[in-house]
C-alpha cells in the first residue's frame, strides 16, 4: 500500500477527512488497476464513471446539487488528488477536470446552469473542461484573443481558438473565456458554458503529450451560445478564473505529492530487494542519501500544500500565496523525487512499463499548468513584497 505517512493525524484534517481517505484508498486499490488503459478516451470516460458511481466525484460540486460539502472542501480535493495521482495518474486527471470545469459554474453560474451542470457531473454522466489557455494567451491570461460578440438580444457568438484543453474532445461541456470588450486587457473578459454540440465548436485537433491525456485544440466558428449561459457579469471572466485556479492550485501540488510518494516507495521497494556486492542497494550510503532528501522535499512539500487547503477552508477569501507555494515546491520537488527513485532503478528506470519511468512523464506537465513555475514565483515575489511594503507602512 502506498503509505500518507502521517500526514492524516496532522492538527489540518477532521475526522470526515480521514474517513474519506480511508475509504477513497481501499476503493482505488480494488478498483483502479481492473479500468481499461489502451485507449486514453476510453480510459479516462471509464474512470469519470467509475468515480461517480463509487461517490467520490461528489467532492467537487456543492451539497445542493449532489455533493458532499455546502462548498469546495480543498483539503477533501487534495487528499482524494493526492491518493489518486499515487495510483494512477489517469484517474487523478479525471478526477481534477470534473472539479476544475465547473469549479467557474459553482462559483458564478445562475442557479438554472448549477441545477442543469453540476448533478450529472457528481454522478459521473457527464465530463467537464475549462478553456482558458489559446497560443499566445497561457501564463498572460489578459491577452486572451478569442472574441464573443452580442448576436441578437439572447445570444453571443464566439470565434476563435482553445489549446492545450484538458478533455479536449471528449467532454460534454466547456467553461470558455473570451473577450466581450468592457475594458481593456483582463477586465474585458467574460466566460460562457458552451455545450460540445453547439454548431460552431470543432476540434481543430487533438494533441499528443508524453503522459497520455486526453488534450485537443478547440476552433469556435461563429459559435451561438445563449447569453444564459454566461458565468456572471459582462467583464468578470477573469476574476473567475482566478477564483476558480485559487481553490484549484494547491489540487495541482497534491497530485504531484501523489506522484512523490509513489515514486519514493518504488524507491524503497528497490532499495529493499536490489541485490549487489554483497548485500542490497539501501545498504549504500549514497542511496540512503537519495531516499532521505526524497523523504525530506516530500514532507515538505505536504505540509505546504495542507496548509494552503486548510487556509482556505478556514475562510480565506484569497490563497494567492499559499496556493503559488504550494504548487511551486510540490511540483518541483516531486520532479527531484521521481528523479532520484528514476536513477536507483538503473537502466530499469527507463523501461517503458516501469512505474517510475510512467511517473517522470507524469510530473512534467505539472510544473506547467494552471500556472508554471516560473509564474508561480512572480506571484511569490509581488505577495512578500507587498506584505513587506505593508509592514513598513
Amino acid at each position: 500500500m502506498i503509505s500518507l505517512g502521517d500526514t492524516l493525524d496532522w492538527p489540518f484534517f477532521a475526522t470526515h477527512h480521514r474517513e474519506h481517505a480511508q475509504a477513497l484508498t481501499a476503493w482505488a486499490d480494488a478498483t483502479l488497476p481492473a479500468l481499461p488503459h489502451d485507449d486514453v478516451d476510453e480510459a479516462c470516460r471509464a474512470r469519470v464513471a467509475a468515480l461517480g458511481k463509487a461517490g467520490f466525484l461528489r467532492a467537487c460540486v456543492p451539497s445542493a446539487y449532489g455533493g458532499l460539502h455546502p462548498g469546495f472542501d480543498v483539503r477533501t480535493l487534495c487528499l482524494t488528488r493526492e491518493i489518486l495521482a499515487a495510483r494512477d495518474g489517469l484517474a487523478d486527471f479525471a478526477f481534477a477536470m470534473q472539479g476544475l470545469g465547473t469549479g467557474s459554474i459553482t462559483l458564478a453560474g445562475s442557479e438554472a446552469l448549477k441545477q442543469r451542470y453540476l448533478p450529472a457531473i457528481a454522478r459521473g454522466e457527464t465530463i467537464a473542461a475549462f478553456a482558458l489557455s489559446e497560443k499566445e494567451a497561457g501564463s498572460d491570461v489578459a491577452a486572451l484573443a478569442t472574441m464573443a460578440v452580442p448576436d441578437g438580444n439572447d445570444h453571443v457568438r464566439i470565434d476563435g481558438n482553445k489549446t492545450w484543453i484538458s478533455n479536449g474532445g471528449i467532454a460534454d461541456h466547456y467553461v470558455v473565456f473570451a473577450r466581450t470588450g468592457e475594458a481593456p486587457g483582463a477586465k474585458g473578459l467574460s466566460a460562457f458554458v458552451v455545450e460540445a454540440g453547439m454548431p460552431g465548436l470543432t476540434i481543430a485537433e487533438r494533441i499528443e503529450v508524453i503522459a497520455p491525456h486526453p488534450l485537443a485544440t478547440l476552433h469556435f466558428d461563429g459559435c451561438r451560445v445563449p447569453v444564459a449561459n454566461r458565468l456572471g457579469a459582462p467583464g468578470d471572466g477573469f476574476r473567475i478564473a482566478m477564483a476558480t485556479l485559487d481553490i484549484f492550485r494547491s489540487t495541482v501540488g497534491a497530485a504531484a505529492l501523489g506522484f512523490a510518494r509513489r515514486a519514493q516507495h518504488e524507491a524503497l521497494e528497490r532499495a529493499t530487494n536490489r541485490k549487489l556486492f554483497g548485500g542490497v542497494l539501501g545498504d549504500l550510503q549514497l542511496a540512503q542519501a537519495s531516499l532521505a532528501e526524497n523523504e525530506a522535499e516530500i514532507e515538505a512539500a505536504a505540509l505546504l500544500v495542507y496548509r494552503a487547503a486548510w487556509a482556505k477552508d478556514r475562510g480565506a477569501a484569497r490563497v494567492t500565496r499559499e496556493a503559488a507555494l504550494a504548487k511551486m515546491v510540490a511540483t518541483e520537488n516531486a520532479q527531484r523525487v521521481i528523479d532520484r527513485s528514476l536513477q536507483l532503478h538503473g537502466g530499469l528506470g527507463v523501461t517503458k512499463g516501469v512505474k517510475v519511468e510512467e511517473l517522470y512523464r507524469e510530473i512534467r506537465a505539472l510544473r506547467i499548468y494552471e500556472g508554471a513555475t516560473d509564474v508561480q514565483k512572480i506571484v511569490i515575489a509581488r505577495e512578500a513584497l507587498k506584505a513587506h511594503g505593508s509592514r513598513k507602512g
